[in-house]
């Protein structure tokens, strides 16, 4: 039963892990990459749909971004979207290529961007202690229905604490990563 509770919680720290990668990956450094525009949503005959699935995004150089929109009548709505989200972009049409070029950051913004990865970060580890958390509560309920005893519940209690530790560090070196790949010029 412990060993349900542990792998449980740690499939979900993992999944935690996952998600705080993606959130940080939102946000941009000095660098084109197709995954900054991946939570666009467009609007496809009626139905939100996301960029990805109506065009082909690629780099055309380390500060550009290339969306060619498979359907032609949907540049413009693929444009708006563009400009719509909270990246501050400008895209630029010619024919079916809508070409984005990203502006340099400069180091004040680089600053803000590095707060911004720590919260991120600092939610990351807030989920996975939630995880704990919940992981502690039910090896205690196990013990208060004289499922399993207390050497039981101390030695699972610990295990926990071991597999939480490993993922506050594993967020800690995604942390560092994006950190180190926000100030490099």
């Amino acid at each position: 039963m412990i060993n349900d509770i542990k792998n449980d919680a740690e499939a979900r720290m993992q999944k935690s892990v996952e998600a705080c990668r993606s959130q940080m990956a939102k946000v941009r450094t000095g660098r084109a990459h197709p995954s900054l525009l991946d939570t666009i949503v467009v609007s496809y005959y009626g139905a939100d749909t996301p960029l990805k699935q109506v065009a082909n995004i690629s780099t055309e150089d380390s500060r550009t971004l290339a969306v060619t929109v498979f359907d032609r009548t949907m540049i413009q709505a693929v444009e708006k979207a563009i400009m719509a989200s909270d990246l501050g972009l400008n895209p630029n049409s010619a024919g079916a290529t809508i070409r984005i070029p990203l502006p340099p950051l400069t180091e004040e913004r680089r600053r803000d961007l590095v707060k911004v990865v720590r919260g991120e970060a600092e939610n990351g580890k807030v989920a996975i202690r939630n995880i704990r958390r919940d992981a502690n509560s039910d090896i205690k309920d196990l013990e208060k229905e004289k499922e399993i005893g207390e050497d039981d519940a101390r030695k699972g209690e610990d295990e926990i604490q071991k597999i939480t530790d490993k993922y506050v560090k594993a967020v800690d070196v995604v942390l560092a990563e994006k950190e180190a790949e926000l100030m490099e010029i």
